[in-house]
């Protein structure tokens, strides 16, 4: 098997995505022989990784491979306030500590490849009054997979998120648009999104997610657009 790096899965702005892209590569990276390990470091919103709105129960529900393990097990810091994790931990009194996420994620290394890390929010969200999540990135050696939505406005957020990773002299493996389905975005404008992101951003739109209905089954086409991504030989 192609030796793949570690992940980080980045948004252009909350809500667009990240989590279903996460699932998909977990999905795809477990039908291809590999042992991926699911991270959401800082989960914020909901009241604790078992909660209905919680990002690691929805990847370990619709992960066969994970049936029966623990959704804590991906999650290092929660809370309630959907607030960007700084504000969400300094709400009930608490401090996010980088060491300790540092920790983690080498202890995981020590058996699993690779690392599948969500983020929370988009790159320039505060993870502490220092650090934003772009800083995580550059700091567990990470490549990111850049999330944008589909509608209006996902022009000037993707190219904006472009910029603030080449300013700190990181690339994106690649950019995929999400279509949602609140709302759903008519076909023209999808193309003149992806078309402005490539030429303005120099960037390859590696394809657009479709709304998927049903996460134990989504369409194969969707682990096509990944496919590209994590092995750029294909497509």
């Amino acid at each position: 098997m192609l030796p793949i790096p570690d992940l980080f899965i980045v948004g252009t702005d909350t809500g667009v995505g990240k989590s279903a892209v996460s699932l998909l590569l977990m999905q795809l990276l477990f039908a291809k022989g590999y042992a991926p390990i699911y991270l959401k470091p800082f989960q914020t919103g909901c009241t604790d990784p078992y909660a209905a709105d919680s990002d690691a129960k929805f990847i370990y529900d619709h992960t066969p491979e994970l049936k029966g393990q623990d959704p804590a097990q991906s999650v290092i810091y929660c809370y309630p306030e959907a607030k960007a994790p700084y504000y969400a931990a300094r709400k009930v009194g608490d401090e996010i500590d980088l060491s300790t996420l540092r920790k983690v994620v080498e202890k995981k290394k020590e058996k699993y490849s690779p690392l599948v890390i969500e983020g929370a929010g988009g790159l320039l969200v505060p993870v502490t009054g220092k650090v934003l999540v772009v800083d995580m990135i550059e700091e567990l050696g990470c490549r990111p997979i850049l999330v944008a939505r589909t509608g209006l406005g996902t022009i000037n957020h993707t190219l904006l998120s472009i910029e603030a990773l080449r300013r700190r002299q990181i690339e994106p493996l690649g950019v995929v648009f999400v279509d949602t389905g609140i709302p759903h975005t008519d076909h023209d404008l999808v193309v003149e999104n992806t078309e402005a992101v490539e030429i303005f951003g120099r960037l390859k739109a590696m394809g657009v997610i479709e709304y998927i209905s049903d996460f134990r089954r989504p369409p194969q086409a969707a682990y096509g657009i990944l496919e590209g991504i994590l092995n750029p030989n294909v497509a």
